[in-house]
């Protein structure tokens, strides 16, 4: 532990709330010994947001280099068990985690009776909070502690322990059978996106078999159900059904929702669900049924029951304004969609060190398409521009193709032809070395090397029209329909042929548009 990386330790005290450094201080206070050089330690971190460099260390401290290692290794040991003492009232999984340590104590002492008593305590909060991993460690302790008090009144216990240890042996393998399938898919996801051709299709479907059984949902516990419809919507949604994506979605919410008590429990999947929901309701441009489910999910932050942890907090960040994002896009309201990122870049200063790096990418396109739509071609190339310059472009290929795509139409917008011509070269590089050369894209390529040379108006609008002429038959093709789940490009072609703008059109269409 004396290895510990110094920005661990920073990390850990940057994520601190407020009242969680208050309980730290109060404990130190209590417990402090000799000089009390690890609370300055804090004190110094805490205020200043970074780490110590060599040379402060004894003067903002009095820590010297010698001491540090075990100074720095003592206060991350001991604001970790502060933080248990602080949040294992309110968290299943650490009241669980003490109830199991405290009957190996007992365990230890002999006091086999009263061991048990605290195992069969702590087996129903187990079994009612589905944490089947530490009640198949509760299970083990269970028997060790019955061995020592054999009787003849305890043969029943023997025989429903025995039975109880393979029934959650069952669980656990099922769980995480569908857990691995839920992962394997998500990682293929984060590299490519959506699927792009046969493939890719029949590499996902490999993925699903070899990991998927058949089972009866009716007949799965609360947990397994959950990791079964996650596997299934994200499946749904990869290979494109979103009809059958739908119908797994509003599952995975329902089954939430039939037991409310499991949303205080299991609160991360909950959000999941009701995300994978709110994709679906946004593919079918249910408007009037995603603002519903949109408003559920905020209220969990405001709902008292709701123990909002750093990693809640974040996940319903994530999900609440790329939703808002959304909403906007639906309804058209482009221009009054840009007023939320103001606030938006706030938090997400707070959060980006937080957010994974795919999360990162989805914000900046998403908010690029936000300005684009609002005919503020230059901000939207400030947000296209953080993709393409990203230093990893092996998470999203897709993202970082389309990225460059709108860049260059907006580069068109600005008029600066000369900068789109040489970018249409190197975009058409960029796309073979990925193997994304598709219908769609070579359409958009041709058009765009074709744009700067049209200069009267007559022929501008012609090669529009072409263009949106060619596209319209891609939108009904399996492998050719994704592109336009990125870029809404027939709005912005129309846009130009009809001298509306994009907010007008978008407007019109939900006016006259039925609910699917």
């Amino acid at each position: 532990m004396s290895k510990l990386n110094s920005d661990s330790l920073t990390l850990l005290i940057q994520r601190m709330s407020k009242s969680e450094k208050r309980h730290f201080k109060l404990m130190a206070s209590r417990h402090a010994s000799g000089d009390g050089k690890f609370i300055r330690l804090f004190d110094h971190i805490a205020s200043s947001g970074r780490n110590v460099s060599r040379s402060e260390r004894e003067s903002a401290t009095g820590i010297s280099n010698q001491q540090w290692p075990n100074q720095k290794a003592f206060l991350y040991n001991y604001l970790l068990h502060c933080l248990h003492v602080l949040n294992s009232s309110s968290s299943i999984e650490l009241s669980l985690a003490d109830l199991l340590s405290q009957s190996r104590i007992l365990y230890d002492k002999c006091l086999y009776r009263d061991c048990l008593c605290l195992i069969d305590k702590a087996k129903k909060i187990a079994h009612h909070s589905d944490q089947f991993i530490l009640l198949m460690e509760l299970l083990h302790l269970e028997k060790s502690a019955i061995s020592h008090t054999i009787a003849s009144s305890h043969q029943e216990i023997v025989k429903a322990s025995a039975f109880n240890s393979r029934d959650v042996v069952r669980r656990i393998e099922t769980e995480n059978r569908l857990q691995d399938l839920s992962i394997r898919l998500n990682t293929f996801y984060l590299q490519t996106g959506f699927i792009r051709h046969r493939n890719e299709l029949a590499r996902v479907k490999k993925i699903f078999r070899d990991n998927f059984l058949s089972y009866n949902e009716k007949k799965l516990d609360f947990a397994v159900r959950v990791h079964l419809l996650q596997s299934l919507t994200g499946y749904y949604f990869f290979v494109q059904d979103f009809r059958l994506g739908l119908s797994s979605a509003k599952r995975y919410v329902a089954l939430f929702e039939d037991q409310p008590e499991k949303i205080f429990i299991h609160t991360e999947a909950y959000i999941r669900a009701l995300n994978s929901l709110l994709v679906a309701l946004n593919k079918f441009n249910a408007l009037t049924e995603f603002e519903s489910v949109h408003r559920r999910l905020i209220a969990l932050k405001r709902d008292p029951k709701i123990v909002l942890t750093e990693n809640i907090n974040l996940n319903l960040f994530k999900a609440i304004y790329i939703h808002e994002i959304n909403r906007h896009f639906m309804k058209g309201e482009f221009r009054s969609g840009t007023r939320i990122v103001g606030k938006l870049e706030n938090e997400l200063d707070r959060f980006i060190p937080l957010l994974d790096h795919h999360s990162v990418l989805l914000f900046y396109y998403k908010i690029a398409c936000l300005y684009f739509g609002a005919d503020q071609y230059k901000r939207s190339l400030h947000w296209l521009n953080r993709i393409i310059h990203a230093k990893d472009i092996s998470v999203r290929e897709d993202l970082h193709a389309f990225a460059r795509i709108l860049a260059l139409i907006c580069d068109w917008e600005l008029g600066n032809e000369r900068i789109a011509e040489a970018h249409v070269r190197s975009l058409y590089r960029f796309l073979m070395k990925k193997g994304d050369l598709t219908a769609y894209n070579k359409l958009i390529l041709e058009f765009l090397r074709r744009l700067p040379g049209y200069l009267s108006r007559k022929k501008l609008q012609q090669l529009f029209i072409d263009l949106r002429e060619k596209l319209i038959p891609l939108t009904k093709k399996k492998f050719e329909k994704r592109a336009f789940y990125y870029f809404d490009i027939i709005t912005w072609l129309d846009s130009k042929i009809t001298k509306m703008t994009m907010e007008e059109i978008v407007k019109s269409r939900v006016r006259n548009t039925k609910i699917y």
